[in-house]
């Protein structure tokens, strides 16, 4: 979230104890992923779980006619599949990088076993899971209410939470696959933020941005959204002390699941 964008590593496991953290990290593997690389397609079961340590990842709801609409957007706040510990069920929707990022890897059955086994991790994935559903919630709404220029605004607040610096390496494609409309609305759209000062410039596959501009020109629902993220992730996720190594690390190969390899990673081991 907002507040907590500098951080280093994934808030949820963050905030388990050493001894519950113990029971993943033995069976993680930590990976690298670009921009549009897909992580789990839509009807794919939902295996392995994801969690990011940087970079940005959007579920992205297929329609019939073709086109593709963002519903949520995750960064190291979350965990990718973790609503696996239910069951194996197939995705209801396509999972794509939109920023460039880290990832600890971990089967769905070596999770849906140490969530068995731990309190604490199923108390993160609760967590987590009502955070998504507030996600979805504001979403849904500010689609139906909002104009573009305030939820475009929305989208760039969501995507910068989860960079560190204020040009974010986004293309028009991205953003108009984001908000639901076609290239040309976001070229009208970018041209009013420019004018309003909230992105001094774009293009070339960036975009630039001055946050306090832009928080003024978003629609209500960034502001409401984060708040109440927060506050949840605030009381109920609170870090406990802990003082274990990190896990070693060694190289490994993965693939955008479309067929292709994308990066070289780094698989964590003791």
């Amino acid at each position: 979230m907002s507040v907590h964008r500098k951080e280093f590593g994934n808030r949820l496991l963050a905030a388990l104890p050493p001894a519950d953290l113990g029971l993943l990290i033995p069976h993680f593997q930590r990976v690298s992923f670009e921009p549009d690389a897909v992580l789990v397609r839509s009807g794919d079961d939902l295996d392995p779980v994801y969690f990011p340590h940087s970079g940005a990842i959007a579920f992205m709801l297929d329609m019939p006619d073709g086109q593709t609409v963002a519903t949520t957007l995750m960064g190291r706040e979350g965990a990718l599949a973790s609503f696996s510990v239910l069951g194996p069920s197939p995705s209801s929707v396509t999972a794509i990088a939109r920023i460039a990022g880290t990832a600890s890897v971990i089967s769905a059955a070596k999770f849906r076993a140490a969530h068995a086994q731990s309190a604490a991790i199923r108390n993160v994935v609760q967590v987590h899971a009502r955070a998504v559903l507030l996600q979805l919630q504001h979403v849904a709404a500010c689609n139906a209410l909002h104009r573009v220029d305030g939820r475009m605004a929305r989208w760039l607040l969501q995507l910068h939470d989860r960079v560190p610096e204020d040009l974010l390496p986004v293309t028009h494609e991205t953003l108009a696959q984001l908000v639901g409309v076609r290239r040309t609305t976001v070229t009208l759209t970018m041209s009013k933020l420019r004018e309003a000062g909230a992105v001094p410039s774009d293009g070339r596959g960036f975009v630039e941005i001055d946050r306090a501009r832009l928080e003024r020109v978003a629609c209500d629902c960034y502001a409401l959204m984060q708040r109440n993220i927060d506050r949840m992730y605030c009381q109920e996720l609170a870090p406990p002390h802990r003082t274990h190594a990190p896990p070693r690390e060694r190289t490994i190969v993965a693939s955008d699941g479309a067929g292709g390899e994308f990066k070289a990673v780094s698989r964590a081991g003791r």
